[in-house]
């Protein structure tokens, strides 16, 4: 039998049932046919294999063709071919994207890229366009899984919602699917079932699993009265809820819509990057066609001359070096972080984690473990405390409620026997009854000794206060001679965590906060130990708004949590960042930086990378601007060989990817 966690009194955990009301700038429209989204996901896919198998083609052929030209071998017939397998597989969605764009009056960087390839193939330098095919090719390949990893995170959200609900109407259990829910439907929910509708309990008693929602460590005691969320997960109790919400509008639709939105505010630096690119590619095609005009038509110059001049132009001016330089570092930075337990989820993360000034954190399953243990066992006087532990841990035994595992763990590390139980009977709402080696013993809340006539000692009672104001969960236990003692649990800060925290702060990363859904007492106690601020009684809503303050004040934010109910705040965030061993799907597809192992020391060593990157980034685009810069001057002051243009840009390249090659070797600073 399973032991109810409605018995828990002295716990120190609130649940805030305020309504969020959504703005209507963050409705966001979710998908209303299935069939036509599961069809857009197919369609996905095979375009998302499709570039990938094209990527693959472009460098096999590419290499393929250069071993053999190098070579001198016999069969240096297929170069040709090989070429113009590689140009096509690694150039075709670029020029068809070209070529769409061109259509509506605008030049980018696509088209910019396929003329710049199509140019060096025309003057003999196939190589250099095939190399500059394949780095834009990988790269927008990467983007459409980055996208797909995106939308799986939405489509987790949904999986917590049931397909189903069971409602009573005209007096009969009816099955209908959720979409079909309105406001003022009855909804029956059996023990163990998820939770399909935010709504008012009207019926039953049990214990809710809230943490996707608010992040509570420990079920909450749900009765008549009580709000419930959907996508939560119902205890042992059965409960019937009256619907106080459309099946659209739910808070664990509203999560959805403000994961979506803030993700979407994130693409700020790409309609920069489309601005830049548009202005550069115009630059440099009026650049190569006045150099194969003005020379021919002022001073007379052969057409062929001023043509090979403006091909070698558009090879110099293709940003090969300067593309490369930020994927040779970034590249470099996420294979050493990989190493470390550090996943960064693509570089334009590693570049926001350089800026980061201010971290918050989520509380339970964060800063903590998410998982309560024993803490504490008191008696009164003449009993022993290992008396209370056995007793209490043999009633617990049969139970996976959380707390009934630390009493049990708890007695197992005394190496404390257990004794048999011969009975157990749970009391919904109070705790459980058990009869211990043929002793009746009861376990639960005071409500519940006070019921069998026992009185609570004061001594006792003071000492329990004390422990739930500090944030433990306080358990009574008593028998038919009276009450014998408590035991408490509660949730444990995480290893290593003081220096983490240290760490940060000697990076210059004073602002340290913890946004909790827990109550201000728990909090308070915490952030004191710790020495960082505190936000306390959050809902998701609340959560995000405290990012979105810290940001509008000019901090960079790092935004650490692992539960559902965080993916709000770590899409809102400059940098997401969610613990590999203990998060949820949700928060780890949020997230922007994974740090596997749940080992808080490895963020600041991820900030620590992050900076490294920035600063040899900046390096190689100096150095790559630099470059480009004298080839021009020198393909119009010198005439540039086209020789020579290659050799130019083809050691500015290597130089920035040996140096970006550097970071493999990064080491961070000794706490």
């Amino acid at each position: 039998m399973g032991l109810p966690s409605s018995y828990l009194e002295e716990t120190v955990i609130s649940v805030d049932t305020r309504e969020i009301t959504p703005s209507p700038e963050i409705i966001v429209p979710l998908p209303t046919n299935p069939d036509d989204h599961t069809r857009k996901r197919v369609s996905e896919a095979r375009l998302r294999r499709t570039m990938a198998v094209l990527t693959s083609i472009n460098l096999v052929t590419l290499v393929g063709a250069w071993l053999i030209s190098s070579t001198g071998s016999a069969i240096g017939s297929i170069v040709l071919p090989l070429v113009v397998i590689a140009y096509l597989a690694g150039g075709g969605f670029s020029a068809a994207k070209a070529l769409d764009q061109l259509r509506r009056g605008k030049f980018t960087i696509d088209l910019l890229m396929v003329t710049a390839a199509l140019g060096a193939a025309s003057v003999g330098a196939w190589a250099e366009g095939g190399v500059l095919l394949f780095l834009f090719s990988l790269s927008n390949t990467l983007e459409k899984f980055a996208l797909h990893r995106t939308r799986q995170a939405i489509e987790t959200l949904l999986d917590l919602r049931p397909p189903e609900a069971v409602v009573i109407r005209d007096g009969r259990d009816i099955r209908i699917p959720t979409t079909e829910l309105v406001i003022g439907d009855i909804v029956v929910v059996r023990p163990g079932e998820r939770i399909p509708a935010d709504g008012v309990v009207v019926v039953g008693a049990s214990s809710v699993d809230q943490s996707p929602m608010t992040g509570e460590s420990i079920p909450v005691d749900k009765a008549a009265g009580d709000s419930v969320f959907a996508g939560t997960l119902n205890g042992e109790g059965s409960l019937e809820l009256r619907s106080t919400r459309p099946a659209n509008d739910t808070t664990l639709q509203r999560i959805i819509r403000l994961v979506e939105v803030a993700q979407s505010e994130k693409a700020e630096s790409q309609r920069f990057t489309d601005w830049f690119g548009t202005r550069y590619t115009i630059g440099v095609f009026i650049a190569a066609i006045l150099a194969t005009l003005l020379p021919r038509i002022v001073l007379g110059e052969a057409l062929s001359i001023s043509f090979y001049r403006a091909m070698t132009l558009l090879v110099v001016a293709s940003p090969c070096a300067i593309v490369i330089s930020i994927p040779a570092a970034i590249l470099s930075a996420i294979a050493r972080g990989a190493r470390s337990g550090i996943l960064f989820k693509g570089g334009a993360h590693l570049e926001r984690a350089a800026k980061i000034t201010a971290v918050g954190f989520d509380k339970t399953g964060t800063l903590t473990l998410g998982r309560p243990v024993l803490s504490e066992v008191r008696a009164v006087p003449g009993v022993e405390t290992n008396t209370i532990l056995q007793l209490a841990a043999s009633a617990e035994a049969r139970s996976e409620h959380p707390l009934a595992r630390a009493i049990v763990d708890g007695a197992k590390a005394k190496n404390i026997n257990l004794l048999a139980c011969t009975s157990l009977a749970a009391i919904v709402g109070h705790g459980i009854e058990a009869r211990i080696d043929g002793r009746l013993v009861w376990i639960g809340k005071k409500g519940l000794l006070e019921l069998h006539g026992l009185v609570v000692p004061d001594t006792l009672l003071r000492e329990a206060r004390e422990l739930a104001a500090s944030g433990q969960t306080v358990i009574y236990v008593g028998d038919e001679a009276g009450v014998l003692g408590l035991v408490a649990a509660a949730d444990t800060l995480r290893p290593y965590l003081d220096e983490a925290l240290n760490s940060l702060r000697r990076l210059g990363i004073n602002r340290l906060v913890m946004l909790t859904g827990d109550n201000s007492t728990v909090a308070a106690t915490m952030a004191s130990r710790l020495g960082i601020d505190y936000k306390a009684d959050m809902l998701p809503v609340d959560k995000m708004v405290a990012i979105e303050e810290l940001l509008e004040k000019g901090e960079f934010v790092a935004m650490v949590g692992d539960g559902i109910n965080d993916a709000p705040s770590l899409a809102a965030a400059t940098l997401g960042v969610s613990l590999g061993g203990t998060s949820t799907d949700v928060a780890l597809e949020t997230a922007d930086l994974v740090l596997m192992g749940s080992d808080l020391r490895r963020l600041p060593e991820a900030i620590g990378l992050a900076r490294a990157m920035n600063q040899i980034v900046r390096q190689n685009l100096i150095f790559a601007f630099s470059v480009m810069i004298i080839l021009l001057i020198s393909t119009f002051a010198l005439s540039l060989r086209l020789p020579f243009a290659v050799v130019g840009h083809e050691g500015s390249t290597v130089l920035v990817i040996l140096n970006g090659l550097r970071l493999l070797a990064y080491r961070s600073k000794p706490a």
